[in-house]
């Protein structure tokens, strides 16, 4: 896999391309920003920009004016190559607050590990109704310690209107669940995204995660798609990368709350 190509081709799909992800969504391009704009309960941001050291401030100005006009705290992703280098400083020094770093990491589906199962006495359900997300919010707020309100309203609408762009898994111990994760594809591009892979902490060390990645991963190549994207935080990139996928970048999210 040739990195800078992929990162290239994942830049110009993913990203300036971006379709919208959720149907209470749009994206829009902005001069040289690419943003979602979506209700309240969805994920509104900048997903791409193209600015140089003499663009960059009135540019985030004029997404600031933009978000605050609709009431909405709003994340501008930022990328390891995204230009200018300082752009990350000069969106703390306009009040975004950086979260903490993450690897976008990428995996060609026909060089993956594709032949883990989950542990004896782990169970794994596609999720397809209102009950499977709630169990999928229950391992999500147990996993990270995050309110799971957002993720369940996306999930739940996905199911509904495109059924088919979203693959939804949970594990279970007995009747318990203890991991859950989710997969997005994108119609026309070659990738899918992993997202929400989370393990409830008592259940971590087993396995299971790793096997909820190659289900995932299963289930993209069935469907035709080559790539496989993560956003992974450090506890998760070692597992990815014995399955077989590499680090392009960095990914930091800065958010920006009116």
């Amino acid at each position: 896999m040739e990195h800078a190509s992929i990162l290239a081709l994942y830049d110009r799909d993913m990203r300036e391309g971006a379709q919208p992800d959720s149907p209470d969504a749009r994206v829009e391009r902005a001069g040289r920003v690419v943003r979602q704009i979506s209700s309240a309960r969805g994920w509104n941001g900048v997903v791409w920009s193209d600015l140089d050291e003499a663009s960059a401030d009135a540019a985030i100005t004029e997404q600031i004016a933009h978000f605050a006009a609709l009431g909405r705290e709003f994340e501008w992703k930022v990328y390891g190559h995204d230009l200018p280098m300082d752009l990350g400083r000069r969106l703390r020094d306009a009040g975004f607050t950086a979260q903490p770093e993450e690897t976008l990491m990428i995996g060609e589906v026909a060089g993956l590990t594709l032949d883990a199962e989950p542990p004896q006495g782990i169970r794994v359900l596609p999720v397809t109704d209102a009950k499977g997300v709630d169990l999928v919010a229950e391992v999500h707020e147990k996993a990270f310690g995050t309110d799971s309100s957002r993720m369940r309203h996306q999930l739940l609408a996905r199911l509904a209107t495109d059924p088919d762009t979203v693959v939804a898994v949970v594990a279970l111990a007995g009747d318990t669940p203890v991991s859950a994760a989710r997969m997005e594809l994108v119609p026309g591009t070659r990738f899918a995204g992993l997202w929400g892979g989370g393990t409830v902490e008592a259940w971590r060390g087993r396995g299971i995660y790793r096997a909820l990645v190659a289900h995932r991963a299963r289930a993209a190549v069935d469907r035709g798609y080559r790539y496989l994207q993560v956003d992974a935080m450090s506890t998760s990139r070692p597992i990815l990368e014995r399955l077989g996928f590499a680090p392009l970048t960095t990914t930091t999210p800065y958010v920006y709350v009116p």
